[in-house]
């Protein structure tokens, strides 16, 4: 009698050995990560290649084309004085997105130092720099950027500082909480019982793994500027004209909204897409690091 044996080919598929690996691939399975990173994608390009893909300058007019509604020849429409909307919500992309990275880039650079500072070093450091970020709590965001917006001007450095100053204070507690549980681990020991410095140990034992936590809110930190400055510019105290971010435009659109809606549909669309996408690359970004 002789038994048959038969082999089986898994179908389970092999998991990548680096951590950045595997975030990929969890990532590729997740669709509502991949639909934001998609969205994303898009807007990053639609915002670098606004000059070229634009149909009109941003701000050509055309007196014989005031108000006019979406059309072939104006996808979007045109606004009162005749300008191509479409253009200009795409010129308005490249500000809006370079002062949300901006924004984002220096308020995590901030926060990431400042957070890893007093994770690290604790004792009086640590209380003075987290009551300093508490009595920032404390405030308003809305008077702090009104205070530093005042001080340093309302154009794209002015907006832009105001809203860094005031979002590094959430990265410095992520940061911080991760230093603080990162230092107790086996290997900040053994770095420290082999007389690794304090700095080198920080720089090239722990803060690289905060790097993921850091993705997460950079991605998150994003659309949150992206709306503030929105928000700002839209109530007259964030960008003012000739800058056509989102929110200039749809501050524009707001007083003719009931008789010419398409002035503020299409940025606020713009604005609502592009926050959508970054939040669901976030949110995937944050389970497939977490797995």
């Amino acid at each position: 009698m002789t038994t048959a044996v038969t082999q089986t080919s898994s179908t389970e598929p092999t998991l990548p050995t680096t951590f950045w690996g595997r975030v990929w691939y969890r990532l590729r399975r997740d669709r509502f990560a991949m639909t934001g990173l998609f969205i994303v994608a898009g807007a990053a390009i639609l915002a670098l290649l606004a000059p070229l893909l634009a149909p009109y300058s941003e701000g050509m007019q055309d007196p014989g084309a005031l108000l006019q509604g979406p059309s072939v020849a104006h996808p979007f429409g045109t606004d009162q004085l005749g300008r191509d909307l479409f253009s200009r919500v795409l010129f308005g992309a490249r500000v809006s997105m370079t002062v949300a990275l901006l924004t984002s880039m220096i308020a995590v650079a901030l926060g990431t130092a400042l957070g890893a500072v007093s994770g690290w070093l604790g004792g009086r450091i640590d209380n003075i720099l987290m009551r300093i970020v508490d009595v920032l709590y404390s405030f308003p965001d809305l008077l702090l950027i009104i205070i530093i917006s005042v001080l340093v001007g309302q154009g794209v450095f002015g907006i832009t500082l105001s809203l860094s100053l005031v979002s590094w204070v959430t990265v410095a507690r992520v940061v911080r909480g991760e230093v603080l549980s990162i230092k107790q681990r086996p290997f900040v020991e053994a770095a420290r019982a082999m007389g690794y410095p304090g700095s080198r140990i920080l720089l090239r034992h722990v803060l690289p793994h905060t790097i993921g936590p850091v993705i997460v809110t950079l991605t998150f930190r994003i659309p949150a500027v992206i709306l503030a400055e929105s928000t700002l510019s839209f109530i007259g105290l964030g960008l003012q004209p000739p800058a056509s971010s989102w929110g200039v435009l749809a501050s524009h659109g707001w007083s003719a909204m009931t008789f010419y809606p398409h002035l503020i549909l299409f940025p606020s669309l713009a604005i609502f897409i592009t926050i959508l996408g970054f939040n669901l690359l976030g949110d995937g970004l944050r389970d497939a690091m977490s797995k």
